[in-house]
């Protein structure tokens, strides 16, 4: 691995690849233990304890696709931290850990559209297309998040 690689976690929403650089990757889970709350956006499955934390879940197949996902064996909780907070994001299926070299590395066109903007850029591998996401602009484009925030602090100091 060279330094111009970048090692990502690879996982499937829908029929298509994404991937999140494994530095804002605590854990990857099975979808256990998630307990639904009231009135929170629709992307929110609920909160889940991880290693004494409460975290959101998100479901990235509503985020995406607006539906929710499908419930399966495969579905994963990819556990993610970031400076602004930590959350759980429910993917289809969590894949595999790859290096990505930096020439396979193509900026989308799709950056500067707002709903998108957390889309950092396409490996452009033999066989496959993977989209990178960024946690922490993911964190800033959801709606509703900012309250979130705000409730999961506040349930750490109880």
């Amino acid at each position: 691995m060279t330094v111009e690689d970048l090692k990502v976690v690879v996982f499937q929403v829908g029929t298509e690849e994404y991937a999140i650089p494994i530095q804002y990757v605590i854990s990857i889970e099975k979808m256990e233990g998630i307990t639904p709350i009231p009135h929170l956006p629709a992307y929110v499955k609920g909160i889940v304890k991880v290693r004494g934390e409460l975290i959101p879940v998100i479901d990235f197949e509503r985020v995406l696709y607006n539906r929710q996902i499908d419930n399966s064996d495969s579905i994963r909780l990819i556990v993610l931290h970031t400076e602004e907070m930590s959350l759980a994001v429910l993917v289809n299926e969590a894949k595999e850990i790859i290096n990505i070299p930096q020439d396979k590395l193509k900026q989308v066109g799709l950056v500067a559209y707002q709903k998108t903007s957390y889309f950092t850029g396409v490996a452009n591998l033999e066989t496959r297309l993977i989209t990178l996401i960024d946690p922490l602009l993911l964190i800033r484009s959801l709606e509703g998040i900012r309250e979130i925030q705000e409730f999961m602090k506040s349930e750490k100091v109880k």
